[in-house]
């Protein structure tokens, strides 16, 4: 791909989410969403390969299905009520329409079933891409719609926090692990939203950190199977030292970073009188805990069973450049102590 049609996409990347968070008209937003859809199917096929070609496609079809459905909820929204104004009131139904397409946009479960199998078929940069800004855009207007019933929020957070933690089991394939992490990450966004409009901004700001520090770890050792964890010892010591602490930051363990949003979020959660729903949430996270600590296993306690024939992988030299995961990595894990500042700048 040139410079030319590489920076033309990321622009229009950036163009598409910018023009999102700033309209106030449904079109609008459905326009700049949009143009984030079509600027990254271009990212996705570059490589030409049958399963790169297979997880365009997959994507296309979901997010078309997706942005025609939020096409008519909007346009039956302005008919049934005669406005276009996002922060507006919707009516029940359409706003319902607007929660399940805006679901599918970002993989909220049962609405995932793409996920997974798109993100397997991608490199990891682009991997990272759709696991990050492509889900920005369609939460900013998740955030501004708020049902008089917050019972479809609370649903759709529970079931993602089950099956992104079930989904994870028995997978060896990295990209597919990521894929059940974000579905888990984005429920415990979900399920807060309806009560703490600040929780929610928190537990995304703290998984835009940890997904990108776990990802660039990751496109660093070039691994993209459970297999090839056990040799990234030999080639980057000081990598493997700290990607289990980044995983089990995902997972949520005191004292990392992760347990930060999940904390807050239970504690609000109790303060809502709605501890069944909280207890649910934190045994559900345990799911996602298991494969987390499977990932550190296999990274950490586990060698290859034969040296790799060739040039040595600890001679060779390193092409990326380590600066942002590393600062990435420290907020990862250091955050916690912390979490007084973060809590002035998110007043509750």
């Amino acid at each position: 791909m040139t410079p030319f049609i590489s920076s033309t996409l990321g622009i229009s990347l950036g163009l598409g989410t910018t023009m999102t968070f700033s309209s106030t008209h449904w079109y609008l937003a459905w326009m700049g969403i949009e143009i984030n859809t079509l600027a990254i199917i271009p990212l996705m096929a570059q490589n030409h390969s049958p399963r790169a070609v297979e997880a365009t496609t997959k994507y296309f079809f979901a997010q078309a299905t997706a942005s025609a459905t939020l096409l008519f909820a909007t346009v039956s929204n302005a008919f049934l009520i005669g406005e276009w104004d996002i922060l507006q009131s919707h009516h029940p139904l359409t706003a319902t329409l607007i929660t399940l397409a805006l679901a599918m946009k970002i993989g909220l479960a049962p609405l995932h079933s793409w996920m997974p199998e798109v993100l397997q078929g991608l490199p990891l940069f682009t991997g990272l891409i759709l696991s990050t800004w492509q889900k920005l855009a369609p939460l900013c207007l998740i955030f501004q719609i708020q049902p008089s019933n917050p019972d479809i929020f609370v649903s759709l957070g529970l079931l993602s926090i089950l099956v992104g933690g079930w989904g994870g089991f028995n997978q060896v394939q990295l990209r597919k692990i990521l894929a059940y992490s974000s579905i888990a990450h984005l429920g415990w966004m979900i399920l807060i939203l309806p009560f703490s409009l600040p929780l929610t901004l928190i537990a995304l700001f703290m998984y835009l950190i940890m997904t990108f520090s776990l990802f660039s770890s990751f496109m660093i050792s070039r691994s993209t199977h459970i297999n090839t964890l056990s040799a990234s010892w030999a080639k980057i010591p000081a990598l493997t030292a700290s990607t289990p602490f980044i995983l089990l930051s995902l997972g949520g363990l005191p004292p990392l970073t992760g347990f930060l949003p999940k904390w807050l979020i239970l504690q609000e959660l109790t303060k809502q009188n709605l501890a069944p729903i909280a207890t649910l949430a934190a045994l559900s996270s345990l799911f996602s805990l298991y494969f987390y600590l499977r990932l550190s296993y296999a990274m950490t306690l586990t060698m290859p069973p034969n040296n790799p024939a060739g040039t040595l992988p600890w001679r060779l030299s390193l092409q990326n450049s380590t600066l942002l995961p590393a600062m990435a990595t420290t907020a990862t894990i250091f955050l916690l102590p912390l979490t007084p500042t973060i809590l002035s700048l998110f007043p509750l």
